[in-house]
């Protein structure tokens, strides 16, 4: 019986194209192959004596593989006490990696990436510093050394064979992840250097647009402005009684019973009037004009009145306080005498403004009053006159007393009558009267009848002799009447000019001046700290709002 033989199979793996051919009639022996820096020093040499075979199976000895010796690249105990030290420092894998191409491109013969590191900073170079792609390849086309083989035999030695001549370019993750980390920095450096050019453009705008127009305000106020001094003066304007009562009491004492007034005066002050006036007078313009003054505040020689009425208006300030009901004015002049002196003049002009005011309604009222008493007056006389030619052509005195007398006349005849006639009844009574004593008796009869009856119609029937006592009773009663009519309405007259006298005298307005002007002693203006920091924020804002509305603008066009 025939036994196969028993032969023990081996994997073995085929030799690398690009590396050494082995030797002729030399079976090939299993090999681990590792890139130098991809695994720690021991990891290889472990793998490589784990998949090779004994020494019994192999045709020919480990001491003769066809190799020249090569002493193994074991690391020592301090490198590895060092590899150590360098993994605790917890380095990521893309350093690891970075010190692993920066190792190769200096031919150092690291057997890991911590050995590379290790190997790197003996050298003096620093294993994570970013090296560009280019200078892995040579730009004449020289090949970069290749990375090593490292070969382990069956002994466990680790020899180095023939290294490849090809050039290794870095993976395509290793190239876009320097390509990204490029990117990112190009842009980062791209934005500081917007950041930069754009914050240069605006400290140049904000230095041509608001800090060198306020240090020329600054230099104006500081060194050209013309020194001037303001006059302060308050005063107000009140009533000389108060108002009757009734609802005008309800304003008596406050401020709104003068606000008409006051704001009349203001409005003067203010006016061509009062400049033209106060120039005529005080020679207002002619302080302005001249060398002493600077460029910006003196008044041309030749300057017309417009130019001259906005000189005023600046110079001048007036302005009512409708809570207190005080005009407070302000007069400034290149001088402090000339500052008082105008001063003074306006508040003159004040005063008689206020005068000429109420004058003309108090010249109303008086002269109303006036007309109608002297009227009443008039008609009163008239009256008067004609109750006395009445009295005149008639002869009466008086129709009541003219009555009276003839009443009395009536009655003394009446008695006598009576008398006259009882005598004559008496006589008649006798058996044989005597007739010659009843014919005077008789005759005294008929005459006291005819004279009774003389009187009676004169009180009652006009004649011949003129107008009967009742027609000149009722003309002098009517005149009379007419004359107590006309004193009557003359009282009224009296009485109402009187009123307009009081309420002529209520309408006086004066003016009280509550604080004097006083020339000031040291320069009032120019304000020159104040004013810059008003002119600084106004080319500020006029900056910002130029700007908001430019952006604004711009989004608007782009979007």
């Amino acid at each position: 019986m025939t036994t196969k033989l028993k032969v023990r199979r081996f994997r073995t793996r085929r030799p690398d194209p690009v590396s050494a051919p082995a030797a002729p009639n030399v079976p090939h022996r299993a090999e681990v192959v590792s890139v130098a820096g991809r695994a720690p020093g021991g990891t290889a040499a472990r793998l490589a004596a784990s998949m090779a075979p004994s020494g019994a199976d192999l045709p020919f000895a480990a001491e003769d593989d066809g190799l020249p010796d090569v002493p193994p690249n074991v690391p020592s105990d301090n490198a590895a006490a060092e590899i150590d030290a360098i993994r605790r420092e917890g380095l990521t894998g893309r350093q690891l990696r970075m010190a692993r191409r920066l190792a190769q491109a200096h031919n150092l013969p690291a057997t890991s990436d911590f050995d590379a590191v290790r190997l790197l900073r003996k050298a003096g170079v620093d294993p994570f510093q970013r090296t560009p792609l280019l200078e892995l390849v040579n730009t004449d086309g020289a090949q970069q050394p290749s990375r090593a083989l490292a070969v382990t035999d069956g002994g466990g030695a680790q020899r180095l064979p023939a290294t490849i001549s090809p050039i290794q370019l870095p993976s395509t993750e290793v190239r876009a992840e320097e390509s990204h980390a490029a990117d990112i920095l190009r842009i980062q450096r791209d934005i500081v250097r917007r950041r930069r050019r754009r914050l240069g453009s605006l400290a140049l705008r904000l230095f041509f647009f608001v800090t060198l127009p306020t240090l020329v305000v600054a230099w104006y106020y500081f060194f050209v402005a013309t020194p001037l001094y303001g006059t302060h003066s308050e005063f107000v304007i009140q009533q000389a009684e108060p108002v009757a009562p009734g609802l005008g009491s309800l304003l008596a004492g406050t401020q709104f019973a003068t606000a008409q007034d006051s704001m009349s005066v203001q409005g003067y002050l203010q006016s061509r009037d009062a400049m033209t006036r106060l120039n005529a007078d005080k020679g207002f313009t002619g302080a302005f004009e001249g060398d002493k003054i600077d460029f910006l505040q003196r008044l041309p020689a030749n300057a017309s009145a417009d130019e001259a009425y906005s000189l005023y208006q600046r110079n001048v300030q007036i302005a009512y306080d409708p809570t207190e009901g005080i005009i407070k004015m302000e007069v400034i002049a290149p001088t402090p005498a000339e500052s008082e002196a105008f001063s003074r003049a306006l508040i003159g002009y004040a005063e008689e403004q206020v005068d000429a005011m109420t004058k003309r309604l108090r010249e109303d009222q008086m002269q109303g009053a006036r007309e109608s008493l002297a009227d009443a007056e008039q008609k009163m006389l008239e009256a008067q006159q004609r109750v006395v030619d009445l009295q005149q052509k008639t002869k009466v005195l008086s129709s009541e007393v003219e009555v009276q007398l003839l009443s009395a006349q009536i009655t003394e005849l009446s008695t006598l009558l009576a008398q006259e006639k009882l005598s004559l009844a008496q006589m008649e009574s006798n058996a044989n009267p005597n007739v010659a004593r009843m014919e005077p008796v008789k005759r005294r009869i008929a005459t006291l009848e005819q004279q009774i009856q003389d009187l009676r119609d004169r009180m009652t029937q006009s004649g011949d002799q003129g107008q009967s006592l009742a027609e000149v009773q009722g003309e002098l009663l009517v005149a009379q009447a007419d004359v107590q009519t006309r004193q009557l309405l003359l009282a009224q007259a009296v009485q109402a000019m009187e009123a307009a006298r009081v309420e002529a005298n209520r309408q006086v307005r004066y003016l009280s001046l509550s604080v004097s002007p006083i020339a000031p002693d040291t320069p009032t203006y120019p304000r020159a700290w104040q004013n810059t920091a008003v002119a600084f924020l106004i080319f500020a804002g006029i900056y910002l709002m130029i700007s908001m509305t430019v952006a604004i603008l711009r989004e608007q066009v782009t979007a």
